[in-house]
């Protein structure tokens, strides 16, 4: 197991390796909240092309973290969400939802879980009322 979790890694090379982990961080998130666009779908379909194939490596994956420890850096690394395709959010990290869409005033901001998954703050709140 550990040959071949090595040889994907050297075929794909670590920039590209970190990235596919990013972006699949961040879809599996979103599909678990139900945000995934279409065009994030067919990119992760891209990328992904094998479901079985991809459950298959993320379970050895998850089991090699049993055995092997992880850096630092690579705990910063999972932490930094990338998203491919467009997103409800617009990369702004949130996204308006709209509790009675006859009335603009029910609304909240919900934070998105690909581009802001600890849902920080970079703007004031604001009340409608």
């Amino acid at each position: 197991m550990e040959a071949w979790i090595v040889q994907g890694a050297l075929r794909m090379g670590l920039s590209e390796l970190y990235r596919s982990a990013a972006f699949l961080t961040s879809f599996q998130a979103l599909r678990l909240v139900e945000m995934a666009t279409p065009d994030q779908r067919r990119a992760h379909k891209v990328r992904f092309p094998s479901a079985a194939r991809l459950r298959r490596a993320s379970s050895l994956a998850s089991l090699s973290l049993h055995t092997f420890r992880v850096s630092a850096e690579a705990l910063q690394r999972s932490k930094r969400p990338e998203v491919e395709g467009t997103c409800l959010c617009g990369g702004t990290g949130w996204v308006d939802v709209y509790f009675d869409p006859d009335d603009p005033t029910t609304f909240a901001a919900e934070n998105c879980v690909g581009h802001n998954p600890h849902g920080y703050m970079p703007r004031a709140l604001r009340v409608v009322a």
